[in-house]
Formats: C-alpha cells, structure tokens, sequence
C-alpha cells in the first residue's frame, strides 16, 4: 500500500498548566521543542519557530516589540533560550527601506545584525524576514512530510485548495530570503483569513496571535494531510509496488558489511568518511520497489533534504534474487566513478561565474535494493542525520507520486541552493575539524584502564570507537560513560573472546554496519599471569599465548582484510609490555607471549607498508591504576614476588623508574594518539617504551 508507513495522528502534548506560568520566549521555546520532537513535524534543523514579543528597551526602558526567532543552525527539537535570535521589529520593518530588489535580496542578511536586540550573540538565520513580516505574533514553520508531499506534488495548489480549502493558501516555489519574506507578508495582508500557506516543494507556515493555538494550528494542519493521503493511497501500491522483497534481516547486514567498506574506501580520498546503514520498512519499500529509480532520480523536493542528501541517491546495481555480493563489488567503482561524473557535468551545467568550487562528487545516500540504505557523510551524526532526511523524501514521494506526480526541484534551483554563496559562507565559518575526524577505530580490551583511556583520546580528537571486550558488565559501564560525554553516535560495544576466529569476524562485520570500515586498530586485550617455570602449568603457557600472541594475529588478520579493502591506508597498534623486551623474574609465560607481539607487529609493518598499513607498538610498564590486570591475582602474585604488598607495589615501580614516575593509562593513550595520528604519518615498525624509564628495555 502507499499509505504512510508513519501513519496516526500527532498527537497534542501542550500542557496547560505547565504553560500558564511561562514568558512568551518561554511558551516559545517550549512550542519549539514540542514540535521539533517529532519527525513527522520537521526533521532534524529543519524549519523555525518565533514570536514577537513586547520587552523593555535596555537602554530607553521603553516597551518595544522584539521577534524571537530560531537563530542560524539551530534544532527546534533540542534548542534552548539562547539558540533564539532576537531582533527589534521596528529595525526589521525599515529594512525595507534599504531593499533593492531579488536581484540583491542576499545583501539584506548583512543588515540583520544591525537589528539585534539587547546584544544577543546569536546570528540571525536567513529566513527572519520570513518570520518578521508575517503579521501575526507566533509563526511556525515546519517541513512535515505529508505537507511537503503536497508542495512536492505537480498540482500542489490544487492539492491544497481541495484539503485546506481557503484555510490555508499556496505560494510557488521561491528561495529562502528576504524577497520571499515580502511574499508571505503580501498574502497575509491580501488574505487576512488564512491561517497559514503551503510553500511549493519547500513546507508549511502557519501562524496565530496566541502560542498554544498556533501549535494547535501547526498539528491540526499537518494532521489533515495525513488523514487525506491515508484516506487517497489506501488501496495504491507504494511507488509502483513491489519488484525486490527484502532479504531477510542477517542477510541485509552481510551484503552491507561486504559493501560498506569498499565504498567508504572509494570516497575517502579527500576526507574520511563515516557511514550509516538503515534498514527500516520505509527504506525497504523504497528500494524493493519498481519505480523506485525513476523517483529517485529526480532527486529530492525540500532545500533541506538535499543540502543533506545531495540532489540525488546512487542506486547501487545490485539483485537481492541473486545476491552476487562480489559481482557487485566488481561494478562498484565505475558505479561511483560514473556519479562523480554526472555531478561534476551538473556543476558544469548550473555554475557562475562567482560560484564556489565545486564540492565533494560523490554520494551521500546509496540505495541497494533488497538491503536498504547507506549514507556516508564526515562524521557518524551527520551520516545518520542525512539518512534519516532521505527517509523523509521517501515518505514525501510516496504520497506524492500516488495521488499526483511527484517533482524535485528544477535543477538550475537546486544548484542555487546547495551552492548558494550564503550557504558557503556559513561552511566557511564551520570549526576545523579534529584530527581524527572520519577515523574509526576499534579498540580491544576497551573496558579496561588502557583501552577506556585510549578511546576516550580518540574520542575526544573526533574519531568513533568500537570498544571490544570479553567483560560484558564492564563493557556496558565504558559505554554508557564514554556515550554520556562524547555521544551515543560515536561509541559502540561488542563483546568479543580475541581467540575466537568467528567472534572476531563477527565484531569487524558488526563495525563496518555501525561505521563504514576501520582506520585505528589497538590491539589491547591481555591477561597477566605470574608463576615460576617449573610451576607453569600447561594451560598457563597456552592461556598467556591464545589471548596475548594469537589473539593479536586473529585481530590483526580481520583488519588487514577490511584495510585492504578499503584501500586508504589505516594504523594498527599493539598495546605490548616492558616485559617483551626485558625479561622478568616468575613471568615466562607472559613475558614470551609479549615478546611475539613485538615481533608480529614488526612482520605486519613490513606486509603492511605497501598498502599504507601502518604497525607500531606501545609498550607500557606498571600501570596500576585502572587496569583490569592488576586487580586480581597477578598483583598479588608481582607483591610476592618482589618482597613487598599491595600498597607498596606502585611505589616500588616508581622507584626503580629512571625518572622516578608513575605511568598511567593516560599515558599510555597519548603514545596510542600519536600512532593513530598523522602525527606519526612517517613511522612504522616502531616501539614507543611508556615505562617512566628502563634500562632494560632500552632498544638496541
């Protein structure tokens, strides 16, 4: 069916009594995030709220009117007081006195800092005219879905005459800005009845002199189109109807997992990538269905969706009947290739003179029939996000394209958006990014004191981590910690035994769904164990070497498999020990498994250099604090067996260190940064010792 696979009501949370006490910039904020919760509303930084409200001047003290309005960049959804813009309204009117017509409405945006009330900080965002001439105290604007499938539609003011009837009027196409403010204050004025307006292949406004009736108004509208086009598309197949059932749900993930990281190696050369996989029924409707290309090809309707999106998907070549993963791995580059080729030709096409070098070429949003959807984007939200907002034209060109047919914008009009000069100066202004921005990094023993303090390095220079470990309890409190702080977006968890071949393969299948591919592999997992030789039993010794020296291959196998493929280059890096070069009295089993990590760290960066596989090893000594090893038996175990306790243990390396300090496990991550980074871009095969000083170690 082409029903709305989000069907039902939105539903009306305004609380009265929790509004009573509020200041209008409250009732405002509180209407924003109220709406903005929803994404049958308005996706993720789409559309704007305001209110004009009457303040005291700071300076006269006189009551003036002032517009609160959503400030550039922001999300209604999650926007607090000082996300809003305020604007005195009397500046903003003799505005246009200065206007000089379309031709030069982009100029008017440098004016509106001029306007800026009681020296909010916030810049005002391009569409405040938009807000400001409309003459009614609260104005919302919103792109919910069922609406924009009316603005999409070819006869959208017809589709809007016969739901809203005059309710609500209609406005052809026009871009953002100043001369589309003077429209919608034309309307109002020739239209004093009407309650809001459908923007053609753009959204809604609506407005109202009190703010719980004009969220009432905003609903209330939104709500009809989706009753008409449940009503309409209940008995119309979706987009044509069905050509590629799903695979099943295993299956999606496998194709996804072998697809992922060789795209993500295909559109990395600029700037890494981080990818998104969604498989929502919505998404396998889209992609099973027969007129699926024909839509996606026209590309998508509201400037938001394709300032995120690009104004077109690539559908990849791919047969879920006959789901020939490695066929399709073979036509992915000329499928890539050809999409950078089609829109470097529309660049072509639709550029000035005074446009801004062309962007990135290549895809955002891949489309695989049977599967369902991948975006890739520079980082995990923003991938995400982007795919959320193509989940958003699917529903759009589903109700379009089965009462009307469906339109995108004219290409010369979605050039002028995403390359509009406006819109590249505010990409101008975003912050550089993190040295590990795009980089993704899987990190085993990632619940301990040295893998939770390596991921938090990670983290916070901007790269997503998979934290590995076979301690699930402990797992899960690295997550929620790490989460807390940088993002549930960026950390992910897997519970993983290094000596398990299908566990690790699994844990790489798992990382390349939740990211894209791999750039940073740690390899941190250990164990410790202390026992003179003639004591070490046999499973002792095959202990120490399944997780410390064949752990280590296992992982290290899987990643050059995914390094490989992704063909950009990548760094592993062996959290090894003093003990591997410095032999330790009752260790032999530890210390010779720590010794092989070394040398396999030296073999992998000679197979590994060709490809830009980078291997290096850190090599930390007594790190108490935070690490799993020393809680247990092998802390009693080293008290022993140098003749003191416990609480002396510590002091005891800090001593017999040349530099007479203490090694943490922050320590340790920075010597993991630097390998990491492209700070280290020139070394492989290298040891870095983190042990406050050893002669003993002391390579020769």
């Amino acid at each position: 069916m082409a029903k709305d696979i989000a069907t039902g009501r939105i539903e009306n949370q305004w609380d009265a009594a929790k509004a009573a006490s509020m200041s209008e910039p409250e009732k405002l904020l509180y209407r924003s995030n109220l709406l903005g919760s929803d994404k049958r509303v308005t996706n993720y930084g789409g559309g704007n709220t305001s209110a004009k409200v009457m303040q005291a001047d700071p300076l006269t003290g006189d009551e003036v009117e002032v517009l609160w309005v959503k400030g550039s960049g922001g999300d209604i959804g999650s926007i607090d007081m000082a996300g809003f813009a305020t604007l005195y309204m009397d500046k903003l009117r003799a505005l246009k006195g200065k206007y000089r017509g379309v031709e030069f409405e982009d100029e008017m945006v440098g004016y509106l800092p001029h306007s800026t009330f009681n020296l909010n900080p916030r810049a005002a965002s391009i569409d405040t005219p938009l807000h400001a001439y409309v003459p009614k105290k609260h104005v919302d604007h919103v792109h919910p879905d069922a609406v924009i499938a009316i603005a999409a539609s070819e006869n959208s003011k017809e589709l809007t005459q016969e739901i809203y009837g005059d309710a609500i009027g209609w406005l052809p196409w026009k871009k953002p800005g100043y001369e589309l403010g003077l429209w919608l204050e034309d309307f109002c004025v020739k239209n004093p009845d009407a309650k809001g307006v459908v923007l053609e292949s753009h959204g809604l406004f609506t407005w109202d002199d009190d703010a719980e009736e004009c969220y009432k108004l905003t609903l209330d509208t939104i709500n009809r189109a989706i009753e008409w086009f449940g009503e309409k598309t209940e008995d119309v197949p979706a987009f044509g109807g069905e050509v590629h059932k799903a695979l099943p749900a295993d299956e999606r993930r496998r194709v996804a997992a072998a697809l992922m990281p060789a795209i993500r190696g295909m559109i990395s050369e600029g700037s890494h990538k981080v990818g998104h996989f969604d498989d929502q029924d919505a998404v396998l409707q889209f992609v099973g269905a027969r007129d699926m290309e024909r839509l996606a090809m026209l590309g998508t309707s509201c400037p938001d969706h394709f300032l995120r999106t690009k104004i077109r998907p690539l559908v990849v070549d791919f047969d879920p009947a006959n789901p020939d993963i490695e066929g399709t791995l073979a036509k992915l580059k000329g499928m890539v290739e050809d999409y950078r080729a089609d829109y470097a030709a529309y660049y072509e096409r639709c550029k000035y003179d005074n446009s801004p070098d062309i962007r990135d070429p290549n895809a955002v949003v891949y489309l695989v029939p049977g599967v369902g959807m991948i975006t890739f984007a520079k980082d995990k939200a923003t991938a995400r996000i982007s795919g959320e907002f193509y989940v958003n034209a699917i529903n759009v060109m589903r109700n379009s394209d089965a009462v009307s047919t469906y339109q995108g914008l004219p290409e010369q009009e979605a050039f002028d958006i995403e390359y509009w000069l406006l819109e590249e100066a505010k990409l101008q202004r975003m912050p550089k990014p993190k040295s590990l921005a795009g980089r993704i990094a899987i990190v085993t023993g990632g619940a301990g004191g040295i893998g939770a303090a390596t991921a938090e390095k990670y983290l916070s220079e901007g790269a997503c981590v998979v934290l590995a470990d076979i301690d699930a309890e402990a797992l899960a409190a690295t997550q929620e910690n790490l989460a807390g702080r940088y993002s549930k977006d960026v950390v992910r968890t897997v519970e993983m035994n290094v000596t398990s071949e299908d566990a690790v393969a699994a844990a790489y299948a798992d990382m390349a769904v939740e990211f894209g591919g791999v750039d940073i592999v740690v390899s941190n997992a250990g164990i410790a164990s202390s026992a003179k030789v003639e004591d070490t039993t046999l499973e002792l010794w095959n202990k120490n070497m399944s997780i410390l020296s064949t752990g280590y291959f296992l992982v290290s196998r899987e990643a050059f498999k995914m390094l490989k493929t992704q063909g950009i280059g990548g760094s592993m890096i062996f959290v090894a020990s003093k003990n591997g070069l410095a032999a330790s009295p009752g260790a032999s089993a530890y210390c010779t498994a720590k010794a092989s990590e070394i040398h396999l760290a030296r073999c992998l960066a000679l197979e590994g250099a060709p490809e830009g596989i980078r291997v290096n090893t850190v090599n930390p000594d007594a790190v108490l604090r935070g690490s799993k090893i020393w809680s247990g038996e092998w802390l009693d175990q080293r008290a022993s067996t140098y003749g003191t306790d416990k609480g002396g243990l510590e002091e005891m390396y800090r001593e017999r260190s040349l530099l007479k300090r203490s090694v943490f496990p922050e320590d340790i991550a920075a010597a993991c940064y630097f390998f990491a980074s492209d700070e280290s871009a020139k070394s492989t095969g290298n040891i870095v010792n983190v042990d406050a000083g050893n002669v003993q170690s002391f390579t020769r």
